[in-house]
Protein backbone atom coordinates (compact mmCIF):
# COMPACT_ATOMS: atom_id res chain seq x y z
CA UNK A 1 0.00 0.00 0.00
CA UNK A 2 1.43 3.43 -0.93
CA UNK A 3 2.44 5.77 1.88
CA UNK A 4 0.88 9.21 1.36
CA UNK A 5 2.40 12.46 2.60
CA UNK A 6 0.56 15.70 1.86
CA UNK A 7 2.39 18.98 2.41
CA UNK A 8 1.24 22.56 2.66
CA UNK A 9 3.19 24.96 0.41
CA UNK A 10 3.45 28.49 1.84
CA UNK A 11 5.26 28.65 5.16
CA UNK A 12 5.92 24.91 5.07
CA UNK A 13 7.86 23.99 1.93
CA UNK A 14 8.42 27.49 0.54
CA UNK A 15 9.26 30.87 2.08
CA UNK A 16 6.33 33.00 0.99
CA UNK A 17 6.94 35.96 3.30
CA UNK A 18 10.36 36.89 1.95
CA UNK A 19 9.13 36.44 -1.60
CA UNK A 20 6.09 38.61 -0.89
CA UNK A 21 8.25 41.43 0.42
CA UNK A 22 10.52 41.32 -2.63
CA UNK A 23 7.62 41.06 -5.08
CA UNK A 24 5.68 43.98 -3.62
CA UNK A 25 8.82 46.12 -3.55
CA UNK A 26 9.55 45.27 -7.18
CA UNK A 27 6.00 45.94 -8.33
CA UNK A 28 5.82 49.29 -6.55
CA UNK A 29 9.17 50.41 -7.94
CA UNK A 30 8.24 49.35 -11.47
CA UNK A 31 5.10 51.49 -11.44
CA UNK A 32 6.17 54.23 -9.03
CA UNK A 33 3.30 53.38 -6.71
CA UNK A 34 2.79 55.68 -3.75
CA UNK A 35 3.90 54.56 -0.26
CA UNK A 36 0.27 54.24 0.89
CA UNK A 37 -0.42 51.85 -2.01
CA UNK A 38 2.60 49.77 -1.02
CA UNK A 39 1.46 49.63 2.60
CA UNK A 40 -2.02 48.61 1.45
CA UNK A 41 -0.61 45.81 -0.67
CA UNK A 42 1.57 44.44 2.12
CA UNK A 43 -1.45 44.33 4.43
CA UNK A 44 -3.94 42.87 1.94
CA UNK A 45 -1.56 40.24 0.56
CA UNK A 46 -0.15 39.16 3.93
CA UNK A 47 -1.99 35.82 3.99
CA UNK A 48 -3.02 35.25 0.39
CA UNK A 49 -3.25 37.00 -2.98
CA UNK A 50 -5.43 36.83 -6.06
CA UNK A 51 -6.40 39.06 -8.96
CA UNK A 52 -9.32 40.53 -7.01
CA UNK A 53 -6.86 42.14 -4.58
CA UNK A 54 -5.31 44.09 -7.44
CA UNK A 55 -8.73 45.08 -8.76
CA UNK A 56 -9.49 46.63 -5.36
CA UNK A 57 -6.13 48.41 -5.29
CA UNK A 58 -6.77 49.74 -8.80
CA UNK A 59 -10.07 51.23 -7.60
CA UNK A 60 -8.75 52.63 -4.31
CA UNK A 61 -5.55 54.20 -5.66
CA UNK A 62 -6.52 54.84 -9.30
CA UNK A 63 -3.46 53.04 -10.64
CA UNK A 64 -2.76 53.71 -14.31
CA UNK A 65 -2.03 50.05 -15.16
CA UNK A 66 -4.57 47.37 -16.17
CA UNK A 67 -5.51 44.99 -13.36
CA UNK A 68 -4.63 41.91 -15.39
CA UNK A 69 -1.16 43.30 -16.05
CA UNK A 70 -0.58 44.05 -12.37
CA UNK A 71 -1.61 40.55 -11.39
CA UNK A 72 0.56 38.85 -14.00
CA UNK A 73 3.55 40.98 -13.04
CA UNK A 74 3.01 40.07 -9.40
CA UNK A 75 2.78 36.34 -10.26
CA UNK A 76 6.04 36.61 -12.20
CA UNK A 77 7.80 38.54 -9.42
CA UNK A 78 6.64 36.02 -6.81
CA UNK A 79 7.81 33.03 -8.83
CA UNK A 80 11.18 34.73 -9.33
CA UNK A 81 11.55 35.48 -5.62
CA UNK A 82 10.13 32.39 -3.91
CA UNK A 83 12.58 29.83 -2.57
CA UNK A 84 12.61 26.29 -1.25
CA UNK A 85 15.74 25.33 0.68
CA UNK A 86 17.97 22.65 -0.90
CA UNK A 87 17.68 20.44 2.18
CA UNK A 88 13.89 20.43 1.78
CA UNK A 89 14.15 19.42 -1.86
CA UNK A 90 16.64 16.71 -0.91
CA UNK A 91 14.32 15.47 1.82
CA UNK A 92 11.41 15.13 -0.59
CA UNK A 93 13.67 13.29 -3.03
CA UNK A 94 14.58 10.84 -0.25
CA UNK A 95 10.90 10.33 0.51
CA UNK A 96 10.19 9.48 -3.11
CA UNK A 97 13.12 7.10 -3.16
CA UNK A 98 11.60 5.43 -0.08
CA UNK A 99 8.39 4.80 -2.07
CA UNK A 100 6.32 7.59 -0.51
CA UNK A 101 3.55 9.22 -2.56
CA UNK A 102 3.90 12.99 -2.15
CA UNK A 103 1.22 15.60 -2.68
CA UNK A 104 0.90 19.33 -2.13
CA UNK A 105 -2.36 20.84 -0.92
CA UNK A 106 -2.39 24.62 -0.81
CA UNK A 107 -4.75 27.53 -0.53
CA UNK A 108 -4.34 30.24 -3.13
CA UNK A 109 -4.94 31.19 -6.75
CA UNK A 110 -4.07 28.36 -9.12
CA UNK A 111 -1.78 30.31 -11.44
CA UNK A 112 0.43 31.81 -8.74
CA UNK A 113 0.70 28.62 -6.69
CA UNK A 114 1.68 26.52 -9.70
CA UNK A 115 4.16 29.19 -10.80
CA UNK A 116 5.82 28.93 -7.38
CA UNK A 117 5.88 25.13 -7.56
CA UNK A 118 7.58 25.23 -10.95
CA UNK A 119 10.08 27.93 -9.96
CA UNK A 120 11.21 26.16 -6.77
CA UNK A 121 11.60 22.74 -8.37
CA UNK A 122 8.89 21.28 -6.15
CA UNK A 123 6.63 20.41 -9.08
CA UNK A 124 9.11 17.78 -10.25
CA UNK A 125 9.20 16.07 -6.83
CA UNK A 126 5.50 15.51 -6.16
CA UNK A 127 2.87 13.14 -7.51
CA UNK A 128 -0.10 15.49 -7.33
CA UNK A 129 -1.15 19.04 -6.48
CA UNK A 130 -4.48 20.45 -5.27
CA UNK A 131 -4.87 24.23 -5.15
CA UNK A 132 -7.89 25.86 -3.54
CA UNK A 133 -8.36 27.98 -6.64
CA UNK A 134 -9.01 24.80 -8.65
CA UNK A 135 -12.40 24.32 -6.95
CA UNK A 136 -12.87 27.68 -5.21
CA UNK A 137 -12.76 25.92 -1.85
CA UNK A 138 -10.14 26.21 0.85
CA UNK A 139 -8.53 24.04 3.48
CA UNK A 140 -9.83 22.60 5.78
CA UNK A 141 -12.57 21.61 3.30
CA UNK A 142 -12.45 17.82 2.97
CA UNK A 143 -13.03 18.04 -0.77
CA UNK A 144 -9.64 19.65 -1.29
CA UNK A 145 -7.95 16.81 0.58
CA UNK A 146 -9.87 14.30 -1.51
CA UNK A 147 -8.76 16.08 -4.67
CA UNK A 148 -5.12 16.03 -3.54
CA UNK A 149 -5.25 12.29 -2.84
CA UNK A 150 -6.99 11.60 -6.15
CA UNK A 151 -4.38 13.55 -8.10
CA UNK A 152 -1.72 11.50 -6.33
CA UNK A 153 -3.48 8.33 -7.50
CA UNK A 154 -4.40 7.17 -3.98
CA UNK A 155 -7.42 7.14 -1.67
CA UNK A 156 -7.70 9.01 1.62
CA UNK A 157 -9.24 5.89 3.12
CA UNK A 158 -5.79 4.30 2.97
CA UNK A 159 -4.46 6.90 5.42
CA UNK A 160 -1.31 8.97 5.40
CA UNK A 161 0.11 12.19 6.81
CA UNK A 162 -0.59 15.92 6.50
CA UNK A 163 2.26 18.36 7.19
CA UNK A 164 1.67 22.09 7.55
CA UNK A 165 1.95 25.27 9.60
CA UNK A 166 -1.71 26.32 9.75
CA UNK A 167 -3.50 24.84 12.78
CA UNK A 168 -7.04 24.93 11.38
CA UNK A 169 -6.40 24.52 7.67
CA UNK A 170 -3.62 21.96 7.73
CA UNK A 171 -3.96 20.14 11.04
CA UNK A 172 -7.72 20.47 11.49
CA UNK A 173 -8.25 19.59 7.84
CA UNK A 174 -5.86 16.67 8.09
CA UNK A 175 -7.78 15.27 11.07
CA UNK A 176 -11.07 15.55 9.16
CA UNK A 177 -9.47 13.70 6.26
CA UNK A 178 -8.43 10.83 8.54
CA UNK A 179 -4.73 11.62 8.25
CA UNK A 180 -2.06 11.75 10.89
CA UNK A 181 -0.69 15.25 11.25
CA UNK A 182 2.58 17.09 11.79
CA UNK A 183 2.42 20.75 12.74
CA UNK A 184 5.23 23.23 12.11
CA UNK A 185 5.19 25.22 15.32
CA UNK A 186 4.81 28.96 14.98
CA UNK A 187 1.25 30.28 14.72
CA UNK A 188 -0.97 30.55 17.79
CA UNK A 189 -2.92 27.35 18.46
CA UNK A 190 -6.72 27.90 18.60
CA UNK A 191 -8.64 26.82 21.67
CA UNK A 192 -10.60 23.62 21.20
CA UNK A 193 -8.68 22.37 18.18
CA UNK A 194 -7.51 18.78 18.39
CA UNK A 195 -3.74 18.57 18.79
CA UNK A 196 -1.43 17.45 16.01
CA UNK A 197 0.10 13.99 16.27
CA UNK A 198 3.59 15.49 16.12
CA UNK A 199 5.00 19.02 16.48
CA UNK A 200 8.25 20.14 14.84
CA UNK A 201 10.17 23.36 14.28
CA UNK A 202 11.05 22.75 10.63
CA UNK A 203 9.67 20.78 7.70
CA UNK A 204 12.94 18.84 7.47
CA UNK A 205 12.16 17.45 10.92
CA UNK A 206 8.77 16.31 9.62
CA UNK A 207 10.43 14.60 6.66
CA UNK A 208 12.78 12.81 9.06
CA UNK A 209 9.78 11.52 11.03
CA UNK A 210 8.27 10.12 7.83
CA UNK A 211 11.55 8.53 6.74
CA UNK A 212 11.94 6.92 10.14
CA UNK A 213 8.43 5.49 9.79
CA UNK A 214 9.50 3.94 6.51
CA UNK A 215 12.28 2.02 8.24
CA UNK A 216 10.10 0.77 11.10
Amino acid sequence: MPRLALFDLDGTLADRQSALSDAVTGLCLAHALAPDAERWLRTELADRANAADFARMWEVFDVDVPVAQLWQEYVSLMSDAVTCRPEVLDGLAHLRAAAWTIGIITNGASDIQRAKLAATGLAALVDGVAVSGDLEIRKPDLRLFELAASRCGVNLADGGWMVGDNPAGDIGGGHQAGLRTIWLHGRPWPDGLRAAHRVVDDVTDAITILLNETSE
